[in-house]
């Protein structure tokens, strides 16, 4: 049963997705780096691939300024190696000039073919300390010129920050129609204006069953304001195993030597170390229990050593598809997880959990890509 009105409600299937670890953030030991795991082109770029051989639908390509590959120029690169998985990439909203941005989009949208899915990002840029609400006017005039951009012959915007009158589009429409779909996440009134108003697919990190559904309920809340209803989603690691025993001795293992202080410092060196949604993993640490979990299954002792998502499902086969499809009783549509080595941990729930589950990707569940688009056929053996 739904907990809130979903724009897919007879959708069976879930968009499960993974994780390339261009932040340089990819270890054995959390908070150790590895020399074999940086992330480099390569690595992450094999991330990507393997996350393909194994079915999962999506995969998200984080993006930040200090340490790893550009988001976009990753994205870009993967597109002719690359044959059905979709790619989500992060944009910062502000870090390019809007019409670039449409172009740009656009772009990389043709080369992959209607692959390509977006994650609206709100943060701060280096050097800069904004207001929550200039950061998120910022995000909502961007979304507002990228859809004018893919959907009108005529960019004609009087914003508070932007302001074009007159520009034509041509050639910049993407492949998809109406342009790729917006994933978001954000905890402030600000951003749920923003997800409710502009995006498709709300983003929420690890936390308990009842906070994930009140959070639904009240982005939902804003979405019926203008008309809309929106698809959820969950970024959450994994770590699944033959065994609960197995997962959980894996999850010490990965935390075995740790330094707090090394822990503390790349948590803080994010850009989004002080936002509202860091601190509510933050809370979750402090509220589980003395093994780390906060509920049955759902440990956040990963969240000592990043920012950002801060838990992770830890079980066996059937406890972690249990738990997924708890969610998906939920509403909850699209999944996007990870674990520690990237590669290691996508072959054990890709080979364990994913055949078990019914994926879809959502730009087609929504009609984005042409329906005349050829599909490239499945080899034998490999799964849709």
């Amino acid at each position: 049963m739904t907990v809130v009105p979903i724009t897919s409600p007879d959708l069976d299937a879930a968009e499960v997705s993974w994780f390339s670890a261009l932040c340089s953030d990819d270890y054995e030991y959390l908070g150790v780096p590895d020399g074999a795991l940086r992330s480099s082109f390569e690595h992450c770029s094999d991330i990507v691939k393997e996350a393909e051989v194994q079915g999962f639908r999506n995969i998200l390509c984080p993006s930040s300024y200090q340490v790893g590959q550009d988001t976009l120029s990753f994205v870009a690169g993967n597109a002719p190696l690359t044959k059905r998985i979709n790619m989500l990439a992060a944009i910062r909203c502000g870090e390019m000039q809007p019409i670039m941005l449409a172009r740009t989009v656009a772009t990389l949208d043709h080369m992959l073919e209607g692959r390509l899915t977006l994650n609206v990002i709100s943060s701060d840029f280096p050097g800069e300390k904004a207001e929550s609400a200039y950061r998120y006017q910022r995000s909502r005039e961007v979304v507002e010129i990228l859809k004018q951009a893919w959907t009108q012959d005529e960019i004609n915007y009087n914003g508070e920050i932007y302001n074009f009158e007159g520009l034509t589009t041509d050639p910049a429409k993407p492949y998809q129609t109406g342009g790729p779909l917006l994933y978001f996440g954000g905890y402030s009134p600000h951003a749920l204006e923003l997800c409710g108003q502009h995006c498709d697919v709300y983003l929420m990190w690890p936390e308990t069953k009842d906070m994930l559904a009140e959070r639904m309920k009240s982005v939902n809340a804003v979405a019926e304001k203008y008309d809309r209803t929106l698809d959820y989603g969950l970024r959450v690691h994994v770590i699944v195993r033959d065994t609960e025993a197995e997962a959980r001795e894996w999850a010490e293992h990965i935390v075995s030597q740790l330094d707090d202080e090394q822990g503390e410092a790349i948590r803080k060196r994010a850009l989004d170390a002080g936002s509202l949604g860091v601190s509510h993993q933050a809370r979750n640490r402090e509220l589980a229990d003395m093994e780390g979990f906060i509920e049955p299954n759902l440990w956040t002792g990963v969240g000592r050593a990043r920012s950002g998502c801060g838990a992770a499902l830890v079980g066996s086969t059937d406890q972690v598809l249990s738990k997924l499809e708890e969610y998906q009783k939920m509403g909850i549509r699209a999944f996007i997880l990870s674990g520690y080595p990237h590669i290691d941990e996508c072959r054990h729930f890709g080979s364990r959990v994913l055949p078990q589950m019914k994926t879809c990707s959502l730009p087609e569940a929504y009609g984005r890509v042409p329906t005349d688009t050829p599909k490239t056929p499945l080899g034998v053996g490999e799964r849709r």
